[in-house]
């Protein structure tokens, strides 16, 4: 079962004088990019929740958003009422004015509140760990409702490109007929006598560099591959890519050897299923 790198989690917590909100989103990316954005008390436990995060999350861009909400009669800021003081001395100074406009200006300076650092108590950071397993576990529910979209499009874009082969196999006979009639009236219109054998053994060597059994089966492999793998038990969009990768190759020598419209036609048709593919592969796990 394939994920998706697209996903969002949140869960909030309420503690006596906290409320503490926990939210994570993701969004493609060829590795882990985790930013993180917490208060400065929580900082110290930062490498222990990136940690955590990465474990679970593995790729995708990641904000992690942890968010305190003070919602007690205690504050986490305090007017610092000396250097206050001394912004109103000096405004006073310079200036005439009324005490109030000149407060509320002195509040505005740099250093006017002062923040007492917390300690984080043992309680309160279980639930935090507790608030971001929960968090996790819901963008990780929401990656996979992503996936399964993903994979029913995947599903549905490889059994496409299936009957387009199947399309290539049927017109292949009817291709080499054509081309081996070209270079017969080729040779006619030269009006000159050509040996038969060896007229025969030149027209063989060169359906031959037109031959395209090959890539016919190599082509078929991949696809199944490609299905076999989008249905085992980990997401792995990595492979996935490469599996793509070798999909397209053999698309591309089928349409450099084709030499036949209607053959090159249905390449066309393939090669655009398989960008709308490759294109959905960029946000898979």
């Amino acid at each position: 079962m394939i994920q998706s790198m697209t996903g969002f989690g949140k869960h909030v917590i309420q503690l006596p004088a906290k409320k503490i909100t926990i939210e994570l989103k993701s969004l493609n990316s060829k590795s882990l990019d985790l930013n993180a954005r917490m208060p400065s008390a929580y900082r110290e436990k930062e490498l222990e929740l990136r940690k955590l995060i990465a474990h679970e999350l593995t790729r995708g861009k990641v904000d992690f958003g942890l968010y305190i909400e003070y919602t007690g009669d205690e504050t986490s800021a305090q007017i610092n009422e000396g250097v206050v003081r001394q912004y109103m001395k000096q405004l006073r100074s310079i200036a005439q004015g009324e005490d109030a406009l000149f407060l509320e200006m002195a509040l505005r300076l740099p250093d006017a509140l002062k923040t007492d650092k917390d300690d984080i108590d043992n309680a309160e950071y279980a639930a935090i760990l507790e608030a971001l397993k929960t968090a996790i576990s819901e963008i990780q529910k929401f990656r996979t409702q992503e996936g399964q979209i993903l994979e029913k499009d995947f599903m549905e874009r490889i059994t496409t490109l299936e009957s387009l082969l199947k399309e290539v196999r049927t017109m292949d006979p009817e291709r080499q007929s054509t081309i081996r009639e070209r270079l017969e009236k080729a040779v006619a219109d030269l009006k000159t006598d050509v040996d038969a054998n060896r007229f025969e053994q030149e027209l063989i060597y060169y359906l031959e560099k037109y031959d395209i059994t090959e890539e016919k089966v190599r082509l078929a492999n991949h696809l199944n591959y490609f299905s076999k793998t989008l249905g085992s038990k980990d997401s792995n969009g990595k492979k996935l890519g490469f599996i793509c990768q070798e999909i397209g190759r053999e698309i591309n020598t089928i349409g450099s050897k084709a030499n036949y419209a209607p053959m090159q036609q249905l390449v066309v048709q393939m090669k655009d299923e398989l960008e709308k593919i490759k294109e959905q592969m960029l946000n898979v796990l």
